[in-house]
């Protein structure tokens, strides 16, 4: 475990780049936003934060608070995915006001908004199996550890993509309507991935399963334009989403 000795401080730094990418979008507009966003961004934070803390329980001895901790977190991860899947509706209501008023939506079409909600279910849905295979996992240390670690990439795209998305904006503004929206997000995997890669490089994970699920998640949210334009993926949503 002395490689992990140091890992609390690297988790340091997902959390720095998922704090820049939300922070306008989430306290540019705090008083507004519905209790369901505050929720989401309070529950999604305190994951990150037990991300930091938990390997440095385990690694300055402190096991006992390590484990009483990830009991807690197992809830935690639960209110994560909860939370995220219940805001899914407002990624349709943002679909159909692009639809009823494209003028104010400029480039971001209904498919954007389809898309996002598309890749979202994707995203969570992996997220939840790492966490349960770090349940199962949870005598082998570095198993466990690792499939935890991965979450933060499997989750990361929302905040960090709004954050590039809004630089992306600002500096092309002169572009309006005529962006390509689906740029900032392009960035932002690539982002991701560099990431990814280097803590797997660094912790000596690139071939575990973990890694595997976080890349591939990422490189599914390539394909968030197909996926949003699909009039069958878009039915799908309008039944299951707001059913």
């Amino acid at each position: 475990m002395n490689k992990y000795k140091n890992l609390y401080k690297w988790m340091l730094i997902p959390m720095l780049f998922m704090q820049l990418g939300i922070f306008k979008d989430y306290w540019g507009d705090f008083s507004s936003n519905a209790w369901s966003v505050h929720i989401h961004y309070w529950t999604g934070t305190t994951w990150y934060i037990y991300l930091i803390i938990q390997p440095y329980f385990a690694t300055h001895g402190k096991m006992s608070k390590h484990r009483t901790n990830g009991m807690v977190g197992m809830f935690l991860a639960g209110g994560v995915c909860i939370t995220a899947l219940s805001m899914m509706n407002r990624d349709l209501v943002s679909a159909q006001n692009a639809l009823k008023m494209p003028e104010q939506f400029g480039p971001f079409q209904p498919w954007f908004f389809f898309g996002v909600a598309a890749v979202e279910i994707v995203m969570m849905i992996a997220f939840g199996f790492a966490v349960i295979k770090s349940i199962i996992h949870r005598k082998n240390m570095e198993d466990h550890a690792w499939w935890l670690i991965t979450t933060v990439f499997l989750i990361m795209m929302p905040a960090l993509g709004r954050g590039i998305q809004n630089v992306y904006v600002d500096l092309n503004i002169k572009a309006w309507p005529t962006i390509n929206i689906m740029t900032p997000i392009i960035y932002t995997q690539l982002l991701i991935l560099s990431m990814l890669l280097i803590a797997a490089w660094k912790f000596g994970k690139l071939k575990h399963p973990a890694t595997f699920l976080a890349i591939g998640v990422n490189l599914f949210i390539f394909v968030l334009e197909p996926l949003g334009r699909s009039e069958t993926i878009q039915t799908f949503l309008e039944t299951v989403v707001k059913g």
